[in-house]
């Protein structure tokens, strides 16, 4: 029920989002993300003339055993061409304090990383944009889920 209250809060505040061109999440079966679980996320390009911003978006617990979280996201065009490719570190809690980051609704948190801003795509079409974790475990726990949006440039 916590989790059906979240998710219709988050759909009644984004449902008007004139930027958003896609997005999704994937929930974590028993919220663990596996080494060997890709996160993959299909999406279609219709206007090439306009930039996007590509995001990845992350939901944790507060029960999260580190900091920080190491990631790889590809971006692949519809033939299986890797057009980005990147590991990425990011905070989900003050390394200091080890305050939450992101925002919260009792102990669970959301955040939204740029991972590109301002990228062109040269053709309309499919592409997928995927995740995988690259922490040192092979099974990291209270992720809840991960997901993607991409946004037109304002």
């Amino acid at each position: 029920m916590k989790y059906f209250l979240i998710l219709a809060v988050f759909v009644a505040l984004t449902s008007c989002d004139s930027s958003r061109v896609y997005e999704d999440y994937n929930d974590l079966e028993e919220a663990f993300w596996h080494l060997d679980s890709i996160q993959t996320f299909d999406f279609e390009i219709v206007d090439t003339t306009k930039t996007y911003n590509l995001l990845g978006t992350f939901r944790n617990a507060s029960s999260y055993p580190f900091y920080n979280l190491y990631f790889q996201y590809t971006l692949q065009d519809s033939i299986g061409n890797v057009l980005l490719q990147e590991l990425k570190q990011v905070d989900l809690f003050d390394p200091k304090t080890g305050e939450p980051q992101g925002s919260g609704l009792g102990d669970l948190f959301d955040h939204s990383f740029l991972l590109q801003e301002n990228y062109s795509f040269e053709k309309a079409g499919k592409y997928a944009l995927s995740f995988e974790q690259y922490m040192r475990r092979d099974t990291l726990p209270f992720i809840l889920s991960v997901g993607a949006r991409i946004e037109f440039t304002q």
